[in-house]
């Protein structure tokens, strides 16, 4: 029988949990009752129990105790059970759960991750401090914290497409004077994650179609070794003057050519944005992917490219590729970049190991929905970021340390 005076209340959410809790794992814990069957310790359990109908509870009687000792047992045991948690372990545990496949979502932790977002305890420290941005595979750029990040970085690094001569949306001149070409700049916030996230530390990292100056800067910035391989003349050389006194270095030359530059298992990330195929043609050489008549000789050269980078990766290590697939103009169906894509790297060895999608601003897609949707085409406002490793993932904990962003971090970069 429920003690009539029961301090605690149990809503019916927490029961829910509790039947659930009964019905998956069994009955483990067994109800308290003194000398005449009244709960001392159980009454959550004893609710769950009538609710699945159940005829039988396994009880522990505690006929020892005097009527005010399990009046005081009663309370200490709610008092004693109230703690908070820890949640970094948490975390480790509902992930290893996740992997092994069991699923904790009916047990209510979705209340603590509201917590985790605004925490009341000094202790516990908001997963935009922890990871600047949350590390889920939704990464919305349209979040403030994200504008602002990527506002100090931009005003840092100064780089809004000077070196380019494109037509992304080509006849759209007269719109907002004109200023689209800054929409294929490469978001400096997704390149500070790649590095914070996706690398052991300090090192060196590459990119074999460099294009802008955006992730040379950040990576070189936070303090890694950066080379990056860009065909164009006039990007490389503008890229090397915006990197002046950083450790960056831009070298001239066909993507392909990668393994010319650099030796075999020596970077610690690879990272790269190529050209989506005719969406943006950056050059008129002959060699420039973005200036291919056909789709299958385009990706013949990012094909080539990503296989050779892949080969001076070190072992246990990440590879990051920013990637948007691309219509047939003449069919208007896609051609599957990002999967041919996921496909060079399988064949050369690297699993996918985490697949994100990065949500951009609406900004020119409101001027384009109409005219698209006359075809029933929706307009993209996302890109895919596929994250690739080429090791033993079981090492991943160990090659690569806890996750800490320094808070003077900001302050560097003027916030």
């Amino acid at each position: 029988m429920p003690y009539e005076n029961n301090t605690k209340t149990h809503p019916p959410e927490q029961v829910d949990r509790i039947a659930e809790s009964i019905k998956r794992f069994g009955w483990q814990q067994p109800i308290v009752v003194d000398r005449d069957n009244v709960v001392i310790i159980g009454h959550g359990r004893l609710m769950a129990a009538k609710q699945l109908m159940l005829d039988t509870v396994p009880v522990v009687y505690a006929d020892n105790l005097t009527e005010e000792e399990a009046q005081a047992l009663r309370l200490a045991d709610n008092k004693t059970n109230e703690s908070p948690w820890d949640f970094g372990k948490l975390e480790e545990e509902l992930a290893a759960l996740s992997i092994a496949g069991i699923d904790m979502t009916a047990f209510g932790f979705d209340d603590l991750a509201k917590e985790v977002d605004s925490p009341k305890d000094d202790h516990v420290v908001p997963l935009t401090d922890r990871f600047i941005i949350p590390p889920f595979s939704v990464l919305d750029a349209r979040q403030g914290y994200w504008q602002e990040r990527k506002k100090a970085w931009k005003e840092k690094i100064g780089d809004k497409g000077q070196a380019r001569d494109v037509a992304i949306y080509s006849g759209m001149e007269n719109w907002s004077g004109g200023a689209f070409a800054d929409a294929s700049i490469l978001d400096p916030v997704l390149s500070e994650l790649a590095c914070r996230w996706f690398m052991p530390g300090a090192g060196n990292t590459f990119d074999v179609f460099a294009g802008d100056t955006v992730f040379g800067y950040v990576s070189a910035h936070l303090g890694n070794h950066f080379t990056g391989i860009e065909l164009r003349k006039e990007q490389a050389e503008f890229n090397q003057a915006a990197c002046a006194g950083l450790d960056a270095q831009y070298i001239c030359d066909d993507g392909r050519n990668v393994l010319d530059h650099i030796g075999a298992e020596t970077q610690d990330l690879f990272f790269s944005c190529p050209p989506y195929f005719d969406l943006e043609k950056y050059s008129d050489l002959p060699n420039d992917a973005s200036n291919q008549s056909s789709y299958a000789e385009f990706y013949e050269i990012i094909d080539t490219a990503f296989a050779n980078a892949i080969k001076c990766l070190k072992p246990n290590r990440f590879a990051v590729v920013v990637c948007g697939d691309v219509r047939d103009k003449k069919t208007g169906a896609y051609y599957g970049f990002p999967d041919d894509i996921k496909q060079t790297f399988k064949r050369n060895g690297m699993m996918l190991y985490n697949e994100l999608v990065l949500v951009d601003n609406v900004g020119t897609a409101r001027l384009r929905a109409g005219k698209y949707m006359q075809h029933r085409k929706v307009v993209k406002v996302h890109q895919n970021v596929l994250v690739f490793y080429n090791g033993d993932a079981k090492q991943i904990k160990n090659e690569f340390p806890e996750i800490e962003v320094a808070r003077d971090d900001g302050a560097d970069m003027e916030f």
